[in-house]
């Protein structure tokens, strides 16, 4: 019996253990994620930081219950939420819906729903509406987020100047199906979405200011905010940061298979190398979206804390 206690205990304790390395991991994030927003600021008072998923960092010690973790919110102007009500089917997520009710009184709420049977479209829209958030449903053949749908929820006039303003919004950071930079800035152009994510990169030529510009003005003659997707919580083997010699593990910081992306790995997002990569200097992606003219970036897997511990 004393050795099932003490192999319970090693359980309890390695259990605990790891709660804390991951808590400690999730205090980085938001640290990070402040970092960024404070950097591009400093360039832009008007820039928008929007962190996809991970909506917990939001809170202090990542725990609702705990109220909200002001240097975060401070930093953030909206959350960006993958799948919230579908996942292919209706698969309500609870605990996040909680969440950004906590949230959306003084942030912009993005959700992203997959929906693999189009009967269920407009269930998913009214889902979101209710609760005060902007949703983009999209469909078989859109899961990587590549197509424009054919129609736009809340479609308006208005001119966007701020997030807050936003009725509706287009993701677009895969730019594949089209066969030059110009017809995809032309796609967009003809569509009146208040706001627009895309990648920083068409292919590997990065847009330019003038390239941006096109497509801050909707169809309709009114403005339009223009954001730019960042990955944050793994590196990517295309990007203009990737060293022929890199590899799992060298540089250290490139720590954990993403599995499902093979041109993914997850990084040690703490460490100063990764981060002088997102930010701080001429070369940086922020610095490179900043002068690109967007008007803020989207960060992905910032979520990436939960397989991550310190070492």
């Amino acid at each position: 019996m004393k050795y099932l206690i003490g192999f319970v205990l090693v359980i309890i304790f390695f259990s605990c253990s790891k709660e804390k390395r991951s808590d400690k991991a999730g205090e980085e994030m938001q640290d990070f994620v402040i970092e960024i927003s404070d950097y591009a600021k400093s360039f832009n008072s008007n820039f928008i930081i929007i962190p996809q998923n991970g909506p917990e960092l939001a809170f202090s010690n990542l725990d609702i219950n705990d109220g909200i973790h002001a240097g975060y919110n401070s930093a953030v102007k909206g959350f960006g939420i993958e799948e919230l009500f579908y996942n292919g089917s209706y698969s309500l997520d609870n605990e996040r819906l909680s969440m950004l009710q906590k949230l959306k009184a003084n942030k912009k709420i993005l959700v992203a729903d997959y929906i693999s049977t189009n009967a269920d479209t407009s269930d998913a829209i009214q889902k979101n509406l209710d609760e005060g958030f902007i949703c983009f449903p999209r469909h078989s053949g859109n899961y990587d987020y590549k197509q424009i749908p054919a129609y736009i929820i809340n479609e308006n006039n208005n001119d966007i100047n701020t997030l807050a303003d936003a009725q509706n919004y287009l993701y677009l950071i895969s730019s594949e199906d089209y066969s030059s930079k110009d017809k995809f800035i032309d796609a967009i152009a003809e569509t009146n979405y208040d706001l627009v994510i895309i990648d920083l990169f068409y292919g590997d030529k990065q847009f330019t200011s003038n390239d941006i510009k096109k497509i801050k003005t909707k169809q309709n003659g009114a403005k339009r905010l223009v954001i730019s997707y960042m990955n944050i919580g793994a590196a990517e083997k295309y990007r203009y940061y990737w060293e022929d010699d890199w590899r799992l593990h060298k540089p250290r910081w490139l720590k954990k298979p993403y599995e499902g992306y093979e041109d993914e790995i997850w990084v040690k997002f703490w460490k100063k190398d990764w981060k002088a990569i997102i930010y701080g200097n001429d070369n940086s992606y922020t610095k490179k979206i900043l002068n690109a003219g967007f008007d803020g970036a989207y960060l992905d897997n910032v979520e990436a804390y939960y397989f991550l511990y310190f070492d």
